[in-house]
């Protein structure tokens, strides 16, 4: 058998995806898709007949995380059909091995949406429009009888002051912050690590959102948020605020904001000393460094700060 680290695919594994996509099919070929790092993921071509389809089959393999949440195959599965309610493109559930019973981890196969990532706009104001436009449709999904609901990563009892930052005075009013009472909110389904690299676009148009795993029940602002923070290390404040405004734009009166959840998305992200990402790499970003962070971060904290009527 083939290691499910390489680049082909077990016999077993492409077995199992022609048999849920049609018994007729055959696989031409399978390609490891780059920029994810929390699953393997791949696409496929299938032949059927004269046709030919592409899916992507993503497998859980990072044992930590499946002990914390064993259940992610039949998440993300029932995730992917929630959010077809929304009127932005997602992809369709095939099938899913919820325990890797058949493909040795648990995998899930899904159809594959058009376009790419972008990461390098040529106007960035059409491109943050647009990515809150999604989300904001996104937010619109009824989510009281989803059974997964949202859960901050960190012990915030137990958050420390960043030691990388001479900004620990600041830091250490954000920290406090976050463990005050938390905004009444009414929660909605939100995707929970909404982010550029989890959007396609075609030409100017967002042509879908991928990374469904995590999605769940709980409050926008943490979608708005956590998407804010990835627009900060990126491109810095002017961006990240400039997404939020076009949030405001388009939720009209129908979100109420509060810098509680930025603030809370922030502390989210905050192991250990900020890294650049490696999915961003992956996909052609150039120019970050783990300084630029450092920097970026502390920028975009005293920036949430402001935002609190001290």
């Amino acid at each position: 058998m083939n290691d499910i680290h390489e680049q082909e695919l077990p016999e077993r594994v492409r077995a199992w995806a022609v048999r849920a996509v049609d018994p007729r099919a055959r696989v031409l070929s399978a390609e490891r898709l780059q920029g994810g790092t929390s699953s393997i993921v791949h696409q496929i071509s299938v032949g059927i007949g004269k046709e030919v389809k592409s899916f992507v089959l993503r497998q859980f393999h990072k044992k930590d995380w499946l002990e914390q949440e064993p259940d992610l195959a039949r998440h993300e599965a029932e995730a992917l059909g929630q959010a077809a309610r929304a009127g932005v493109p997602t992809p369709e559930i095939i099938a899913y091995d919820e325990t890797g019973l058949h493909c040795g981890l648990p995998t899930v196969l899904m159809t594959k949406l058009e376009g790419n990532v972008v990461l390098n706009p040529r106007d960035m104001k059409p491109w943050i429009s647009g990515l809150a436009e999604a989300l904001v449709r996104i937010h619109a999904v009824e989510a009281d009888d989803f059974p997964w609901a949202y859960f901050t990563y960190q012990n915030l009892e137990g958050l420390e002051i960043p030691e990388w930052s001479d900004k620990k005075d600041q830091w250490k009013m954000a920290v406090d912050l976050v463990r005050g009472p938390r905004p009444e909110v009414r929660p909605c389904f939100i995707h929970r690590d909404y982010h550029p690299a989890n959007v396609l676009w075609h030409g100017s148009t967002v042509s879908g959102v991928v990374d469904w795993v995590n999605a769940c029940r709980g409050p926008a602002g943490i979608d708005i948020g956590h998407c804010r923070v990835n627009l900060a290390q990126l491109y810095g404040v002017a961006a990240a605020d400039a997404f939020l405004s076009a949030y405001l734009v388009h939720a009209g009166a129908s979100f109420c904001y509060d810098p509680y959840w930025d603030l809370l998305s922030l502390m989210d992200i905050l192991f250990g000393p900020p890294e650049v990402f490696p999915g961003y790499i992956a996909l052609g970003m150039t120019g970050l460094t783990d300084r630029l962070m450092m920097e970026r971060l502390d920028e975009y904290m005293v920036s949430l700060l402001e935002r609190f009527d001290l």
